[in-house]
């Protein structure tokens, strides 16, 4: 880079959640509290999926993958959001912000990427029951996440490009709790409109191509269900429903962060803290407390590791 962007703008000033003293104070041990649960749950499912070998299945191969990004989706900002809840100074140079940024749209691009793996999944798990070992292979499933991964690394690259050599002359505040991509285009020394829509239809090949194809996938998944039997229907629901709760609560924050954005600050806020915090957090939840193979697997494993010898 040629030093222009760092000569004149070496830092920003983050506004984060509040400008309260005392709510900062609560939302610092809340926050802290969030966080240690998004960490240690999915390390729990991780760690069940890996040493647990009834769950050694194409399902739970993603899953695990799906936790581990996760894991990762909430520690791109979260760490730093805490941090700088007791700081009257809240600042971020201009690399660790460039660097938000992409880690952001990586994680988040590898997330939705895989999330319609998974849809694919159930999808074959359903509708081509009698070949699903043969179609899901380890093979394929570990191309599947290469992918969810290469896209993730280009859907980033590309925004990550289109930033680092803007013009940046102040001012240098940004009203939220990390370095949002929309709100740092708005503090570039140029019209920011040509921009923002490229930036939107980046995000939104993304997303809606991903939305779209969990659609379908969901689509010939219902469609199949209500042909088969009911207890079979029954137990196919149960299954999907899990997958279908994460699909919303992840898609639909961010489609209007960035593919229709609402341009309302505290809605903003309040959305990017749900994708980044609260869907993690949910994830492990919902996928343990509707999953009987998972709670089994955590009830061997308390009795073989913590259990072991006691009468």
């Amino acid at each position: 880079m040629d030093g222009g962007n760092q000569s004149v703008v070496s830092e920003f000033i983050l506004w984060g959640l509040s400008q309260s003293q005392k709510l900062q104070v609560l939302l610092f041990v809340i926050f802290l509290i969030l966080y240690f649960f998004i960490v240690s749950g999915n390390i729990v499912i991780m760690l069940l999926i890996t040493t647990d070998h009834h769950l050694h299945s194409p399902m739970y191969f993603l899953l695990a993958n799906l936790s581990f990004v996760d894991m990762w989706l909430s520690s791109v900002t979260t760490p730093k959001m805490i941090s700088d809840f007791p700081r009257e100074n809240k600042t971020i140079s201009f690399e660790g912000c460039m660097s938000q940024i992409f880690f952001a749209h990586c994680i988040a691009g590898v997330e939705m990427v895989l999330l319609v793996v998974m849809a694919y999944d159930r999808y074959v798990a359903i509708c081509k029951p009698l070949h699903y070992f043969t179609i899901m292979n380890l093979k394929r499933c570990t191309g599947l996440v290469f992918i969810s991964w290469t896209t993730g690394l280009i859907h980033a690259t590309s925004h990550l490009v289109e930033i680092v050599e803007l013009p940046f002359c102040g001012p240098k505040e940004i009203d939220s709790f990390f370095c949002d991509m929309p709100l740092v285009i708005k503090l570039a020394c140029l019209d920011s409109h040509d921009l923002d829509i490229l930036m939107n239809a980046n995000c939104g090949v993304v997303a809606v191509i991903c939305f779209i194809l969990l659609l379908i996938s969901y689509t010939y998944i219902l469609t199949n269900v209500l042909q088969s039997s009911k207890s079979g229907a029954s137990k196919a629901l149960s299954t999907c429903t899990a997958h279908i709760t994460v699909v919303m609560i992840f898609f639909v924050p961010c489609l209007f962060i960035y593919v229709w954005p609402l341009n309302i600050i505290w809605l903003d806020k309040f959305l990017a803290v749900f994708y980044s915090v609260f869907t993690p957090l949910l994830n492990p939840a919902i996928y343990t407390l509707r999953n009987k193979e998972i709670k089994n697997a955590m009830r061997r494993f308390l009795s073989n590791y913590l259990f072991k010898g006691n009468p």
